[in-house]
């Protein structure tokens, strides 16, 4: 979900990994925050959006960045739960250097439990040559539920495929949710961004115990959701969103500018055997644990649904900070459902403007897939 252009210094990305909070039992973190905020409503605020959809139906085209926003370094900050494909959206980024500065990376319990998200982040920093990259852990459980994890689609490290070493760059000894809310109030306003890989507990947290933070970001760019390709951890819900839906809700309701990139755009963004060939063919080390990452984590998506290679879903956040003219989408209004049995977690999005919700979040819908690969491959070759 994209707003309108932003001016002002650069701006900086987080990401932050997979508690209960405003309106939700008490939060249980690893490291958790000493205090827990009192009871109270999402935000509100609304700020318009660079994106949009005429009355009529017809979708706008996406705008190319200015030569004034290409010259911006996006400074994010990457919140995370690694899995292969959270893997691979680190190592994009901390190859383009020249459009991104990662801030820090928060770990949050999702496709496995923290205690592997975390450690899971620390190798990939490692493997890309970047031990220097501070890693914190964050949430081990969501705002209003059990956790639920992944190992059937990532292995039971999270990162099955490739064997590498463990990390010897330390874990920070901040909590993910204060790092993300010092650094944001630190840095100029308008200038971080927030790139969530995994569930939205982190932010939620953050946005909840410091309301204030929320005016203070250029964006949030996040993978999770499913409209017209439905579910794939329920038939309504997709991973991200149904492992936190309280939190997504408070991250929707907040008014942040926000570019969604669900399953209608990820599951265009498929690993090929002839894609797969061209990471090994890079002859590096990355190139390689790539590849095998990619041929562990694509049996599932081939058993499951007859794919022809995994979906690399968490890659298209990275991949739009970079090249956003290789995405569409429409600006519209995306309620998360908390309630329903059969539908818990589902991303209610209001592609046709039917209600009179007002839109809220950027829902991209299509991705140059040859272009995506052709910018990832040739930015791996740099690590």
């Amino acid at each position: 979900m994209r707003a309108g252009p932003v001016t002002g210094p650069p701006f900086s990305l987080v990401i932050a990994c997979g508690g209960r909070v405003g309106g939700f039992a008490p939060l249980r973190c690893a490291h958790s925050p000493q205090d827990i905020f009192p009871k109270k409503e999402p935000m509100q605020h609304w700020f318009g959006f660079g994106w949009d959809m005429d009355f009529g139906g017809q979708r706008r085209q996406g705008r190319r960045q200015s030569r004034s926003d290409k010259m911006q370094k996006h400074r994010i900050i990457i919140d995370t739960d690694p899995g292969q494909d959270d893997a691979v959206a680190i190592l994009l980024a901390l190859a383009s250097p020249e459009e991104i500065e990662v801030l820090g990376i928060t770990a949050v319990a999702g496709n496995v439990p923290l205690a592997l998200t975390e450690l899971n982040a620390r190798k990939i920093c490692e493997l890309a040559g970047r031990p220097d990259i501070k890693v914190f852990a964050g949430c081990d459980r969501p705002l209003g539920r059990d956790l639920v994890t992944a190992e059937h689609v990532h292995g039971k490290t999270g990162l099955d495929g490739p064997v590498l070493p463990d990390p010897e760059m330390p874990l920070q000894t901040a909590h993910a949710v204060d790092f993300i809310i010092d650094t944001i109030r630190a840095e100029p306003a308008g200038s971080v961004t927030l790139c969530p890989l995994g569930p939205l507990t982190n932010i939620a947290l953050a946005f909840e115990k410091a309301p204030d933070i929320v005016t203070r970001l250029r964006e949030i760019v996040l993978m999770g959701g499913a409209y017209f390709e439905v579910g794939n951890i329920t038939p309504a819900a997709e991973f991200n969103i149904y492992v936190d839906p309280q939190a997504a809700r408070i991250v929707f309701g907040s008014g942040v500018k926000l570019t969604v990139m669900p399953l209608d755009v990820t599951h265009k963004a498929l690993v090929t055997q002839a894609r797969n060939d061209a990471f090994r063919a890079l002859n590096t080390r990355v190139g390689e644990a790539v590849a095998q990452m990619t041929e562990f984590f694509e049996r599932y998506d081939k058993e499951k649904y007859g794919s022809l290679g995994a979906p690399l879903h968490d890659p298209c956040v990275t991949a739009y900070l970079i090249r956003p003219d290789l995405f569409t989408g429409r600006h519209i209004n995306v309620e998360i459902e908390t309630r329903s049995e059969l539908t818990l977690g589902m991303t209610v999005a209001d592609w046709w403007r039917v209600s009179d919700r007002k839109p809220n979040a950027m829902f991209m819908g299509g991705v140059d897939a040859d272009g995506f690969f052709a910018l990832l491959t040739e930015r791996l070759a740099l690590l």
